[in-house]
Order: C-alpha cells, then sequence, then structure tokens
C-alpha cells in the first residue's frame, strides 16, 4: 500500500578498488553532510547538453563542471558513499508529456531526503522528513507540471543502489548510460490511480507565471 520502504545493504566504500584520483577525493571529502552536498550540486552549472544527450560520470561532471538532474544525483550519491552512506538512487517518472527526475536518496533518524540536481524551484532539495519514499515522492507532486499546465508525475522507484555497478559504470569512465537505463527500467510504485489522474486540475495563472523561474537560463531561448 505505502510503497518501497525496506532498509538497503550496501558494500563499503574502498578507493583502492574503484580509483577515483587525490583531487576528487579532496573535493568530496568536505561534503559530510547532505546540507553541504546539496551546496555543491546546486553550484555546478546546468547541463543544457549543447552537443545532443549525455549521462557523464562522476569524473566527468568534476571535470567538465555541468550537470543535469541525474548526473547531479551520482555526484551526490558518491559523496554520501565516501562518508559511509549507500549511494542511493530514486527516479521519479513523469507521463509522456514531461520529463522524469532522478535524485540520490539519504536516510536520517528513520526519514527519507533527496538531493536534487534541478533548474526549477520545486526540483529541489527535501529534507529527510518523510517516513516512506512514497511520501518524498509525492512531495513533489503538485508542482511537477509541464508547460501546457498538466500535472504529470506519475510513480517512483524503488533505491537503485550504486555500489552495485562497477567505477567505470558511474564514477570514474566516460557516460553512465547503464545507470540510466536501469533507473528507468527498476521497479516502480503508482502515485496516483486512473480515476484520479481525469480529475487532476490545472495549475492557474500565477503557477504558470512561477514555473518560468530558472536557476540557469538557458543559451538556447536567450
Amino acid at each position: 500500500m505505502f510503497g518501497y520502504n525496506k532498509p538497503v545493504r550496501t558494500l563499503k566504500f574502498d578507493n583502492k578498488k574503484i580509483g577515483l584520483t587525490p583531487k576528487e577525493l579532496n573535493v568530496l571529502k568536505p561534503l559530510g553532510t547532505p546540507q553541504k552536498i546539496q551546496d555543491f550540486v546546486t553550484a555546478i552549472p546546468q547541463n543544457f547538453e549543447p552537443d545532443g544527450d549525455t549521462c557523464m560520470s562522476v569524473r566527468e561532471v568534476l571535470t567538465k563542471r555541468r550537470a543535469h538532474c541525474i548526473e547531479g544525483a551520482l555526484v551526490a550519491a558518491l559523496a554520501f558513499w565516501v562518508h559511509g552512506k549507500p549511494p542511493l538512487l530514486m527516479d521519479v517518472k513523469a507521463s509522456d508529456e514531461d520529463d522524469d527526475h532522478v535524485v540520490a536518496l539519504f536516510r536520517e533518524n528513520g526519514c527519507w531526503g533527496a538531493i536534487s540536481k534541478g533548474n526549477h524551484a520545486y526540483t529541489r532539495y527535501r529534507d529527510p522528513v518523510y517516513r516512506t519514499l512514497r511520501e518524498l515522492a509525492m512531495s513533489y507532486f503538485h508542482e511537477y507540471y509541464n508547460p501546457a499546465g498538466k500535472k504529470t508525475l506519475r510513480s517512483y522507484s524503488r533505491p537503485l543502489d550504486l555500489s552495485c555497478y562497477g567505477p567505470d559504470v558511474w564514477m570514474t569512465g566516460e557516460g553512465a548510460w547503464e545507470i540510466a537505463r536501469d533507473i528507468d527500467a527498476i521497479k516502480h510504485f503508482a502515485l496516483i490511480s486512473k480515476v484520479q489522474e481525469r480529475s487532476l486540475r490545472p495549475i492557474e495563472e500565477i503557477e504558470r507565471r512561477v514555473s518560468k523561474v530558472v536557476v540557469h537560463r538557458s543559451p538556447r531561448v536567450r
């Protein structure tokens, strides 16, 4: 009924097996709290993918200094792992009229929170106050809408534990497309029923105006 909320067992971080450079470790070691991780991820310039779709590894993000949602989530997950917490991602899936969003999960005092790389106000950090992942996912529901004013969030995934993947897949290699494919294919849980979907109210004009506020302006729309 309430969806996924099981504990996750993860492998221990061991840089001898992973191969981060001293410079990369020095970037991540000061990020010892969720707040510091979010501040770091927020400060990374937005990746507008000027040369086509990307899903960069953590090393590529730190080198190129840009990221979109899943790329920022990968950086956050690795920062958590360096500090002894599991590197977990969650996907929130939209209807066909909108884009999905990926966040890095963390847990404090039995409650879930999320690190989020988003260019809009609503796809932001979530404090660890949500008892279940469904509660956390629902915190994005009302403001998650497309330019036509339709609320589009439909489901959320169980956590994807990145410690199960080799370092070249998402930390040190060229691209993390395997992670993108797996987080899309992993089991998802519905947030609303088809009956509820048909009765959703479109957003109001003031919400449309607020939705145009972004952190970084795309060079393609200037």
